[in-house]
C-alpha cells in the first residue's frame, strides 16, 4: 500500500539507514542533554547563586557559548578537514566525560558554583568543535536533495528531547537531586556513540574536503562578505540568538520570581516550549526551500510572541504563549541553518556553518549577561521584552535586504537586482 503523501515529504530522509540510525542515537542523547541544562541552570538558580542568581545563569551561559566565537578560527575548518565520524567520536565521548565529572562533584555534596563555571566553559569548547561537525555531518548522510529535510528532522528530534528531558529534569530533581540528573546526561552518550559505530561509511555521500593552507580561515569571511544574502541571515540570527534565545533566563526567572513556582512547573514549561519548537521544526521538514520573507515573518512571530509572554498573568497562560514563541524560534533557526547550507559551496560549508552556530549561539556570551541583568535589576517580564525588541530589529535587518538586493517593494513588486 503507497504511504500517504505527507509521510513520503516529512519524512523522507528517514529513508536512508545510516540517518535513521544516527537520528535514533541523538534523540536518546539529546533527552539527557535537555535533563543536564535544565538541572544545571536550576542549581545555579536555587542552591548554589545565593544573590543575582539570573546573572549567575548568564554567566555560565556565556562560559558554555561563547567558545563557539573563540574557537572559531579551528572549529570550522576541523569540520572541512577532518573525518567528521571520527570526530565526532571524540566530541561525544568528551561531553559525556563532562557530564560524568560535574555529576560526581555534585552527587557528592563538593559542587561550587566556579565548578559550574568551569565545566560549562570545557564543554563549550568540545561543543565548539562538536557542532559544525554535527551539522554538516548529516549532509554525508542523505545528500543535497533531502539536505533541508534531515535538517528540519534533525531539529524535530532535538525538540523532542527537550520536550521530554526538562519534564523529566524536573521530576528527578525533587525525586533525587541535580547530581543524578547529570550521571545519566553522561550515560545517554552511549546510545550516540553507538550509533557513530553501526553508520556504513560505504553509503557516505560525496564530499569536498578543505585544503589545509594558510588564510584557510579568513577564506571563510571573505566568502560570506561577499554575500549580501548570508550576511543579512547572520546578522539576524547574531540579534534573535543574541538577545531572544536566552529561555534558560526567561523561563527560570519567571518561574521563580514572577509565579513562585518549582521545580516540576520550571520543568513543564521548558517542555511546554518544546511542543511548540517541534511543530515548527516538522512544518519546516514539510516546506520547501526556506527564503528570507520567511526568516522575517518568522522574527516577527518571535518578537511578539516574547511581548505577550512578558504581560501573561499565570503560569499557564506564560506556558500557553510559549508554545507559540517556539514555533517561531524553531521556524526561524532551522530555516536558516537550511538556507545556509543549501546556498553555500560543499567546500566552504564547514567555516560558513561555523561561523554561523558561532553568530547564532557564540552571540550569548553578550546577550545573556545582559538579559540577566535586566531580569535581575527590572524584573523577567523587562527581559522578555528585551527578547520582543530583538526579533522586531531583525526582521527590520531582513526588509532591509529585500529593499536593497532584491528590489522589494512595499506593494509586493520585486525586480532583478543589479
Amino acid at each position: 500500500m503507497t504511504a500517504p503523501a505527507i509521510s513520503t515529504s516529512t519524512f523522507r530522509a528517514l529513508a536512508n539507514r545510516n540517518f535513521r540510525l544516527w537520528s535514533a542515537g541523538g534523540i536518546v542523547s539529546n533527552v539527557g542533554t535537555w535533563m543536564q541544562r535544565t538541572a544545571q541552570d536550576w542549581l545555579v538558580l536555587t542552591e548554589l547563586a545565593h544573590v543575582n542568581g539570573a546573572s549567575a545563569v548568564g554567566v555560565v551561559m556565556a562560559l558554555q557559548f561563547g567558545p563557539l566565537a573563540l574557537l572559531l578560527p579551528f572549529s570550522g575548518f576541523a569540520a572541512d578537514y577532518f573525518d567528521r565520524r571520527r570526530l565526532l567520536f571524540c566530541t561525544q565521548a568528551a561531553s559525556g566525560l563532562l557530564a560524568l565529572g560535574l555529576g560526581l562533584l555534585t552527587v557528592l555534596g563538593l559542587v561550587q558554583l566556579w565548578h559550574v563555571y568551569i565545566f560549562a566553559f570545557l564543554l563549550g569548547c568540545v561543543a565548539a568543535f562538536d557542532s559544525p561537525a554535527r551539522q554538516t555531518f548529516i549532509g554525508e548522510l542523505v545528500g543535497e536533495a533531502d539536505l533541508a529535510n534531515a535538517v528540519a528532522l534533525n531539529s524535530t528530534s532535538f525538540n523532542a528531547a527537550r520536550m521530554i528531558g526538562p519534564a523529566v529534569a524536573g521530576v528527578l530533581i525533587t525525586a533525587v537531586g541535580t547530581g543524578w540528573v547529570f550521571l545519566i546526561n553522561a550515560a545517554s552518550f552511549v546510545a550516540v556513540i553507538g550509533s557513530l559505530c553501526l553508520l556504513r561509511p560505504a553509503d557516505f555521500h560525496s564530499r569536498v574536503r578543505a585544503v589545509r593552507s594558510r588564510g584557510s580561515f579568513v577564506e571563510g569571511f571573505r566568502y560570506v562578505w561577499r554575500r549580501p544574502d548570508l550576511l543579512a541571515v547572520l546578522l539576524m540570527l547574531f540579534l534573535i540568538g543574541a538577545f531572544g534565545l536566552n529561555f534558560p533566563i526567561f523561563i527560570s526567572t519567571m518561574s521563580v520570581h514572577a509565579f513562585q513556582a518549582g521545580s516540576g512547573e520550571y520543568g513543564v514549561l521548558s517542555s511546554t516550549m518544546a511542543i511548540g519548537s517541534v511543530v515548527g521544526a516538522l512544518l519546516a521538514a514539510r516546506r520547501g526551500a526556506p527564503s528570507v520573507p520567511l526568516l522575517i515573518g518568522a522574527a516577527l512571530l518571535f518578537g511578539a510572541g516574547c511581548a505577550l509572554a512578558a504581560v501573561m498573568p499565570t503560569t499557564w497562560t506564560f506556558g500557553a504563549v510559549l508554545v507559540i514563541i517556539g514555533v517561531a524560534a524553531q521556524t526561524f533557526t532551522t530555516s536558516s541553518n537550511s538556507l545556509v547550507q543549501l546556498s553555500t559551496d560543499s567546500a566552504m560549508r564547514g567555516r560558513v556553518v561555523a561561523l554561523l552556530l558561532a553568530i547564532g549561539v557564540g552571540g550569548t556570551p553578550l546577550g545573556a549577561p545582559v538579559v540577566g541583568w535586566v531580569a535581575d535589576v527590572a524584573g523577567p517580564r523587562w527581559a522578555l521584552g528585551v527578547g520582543a525588541a530583538a526579533g522586531l530589529v531583525a526582521a527590520l535587518v531582513g526588509l532591509r535586504y529585500l529593499v536593497r538586493h532584491v528590489g522589494w517593494r512595499p506593494w509586493g513588486r520585486f525586480k532583478t537586482a543589479a
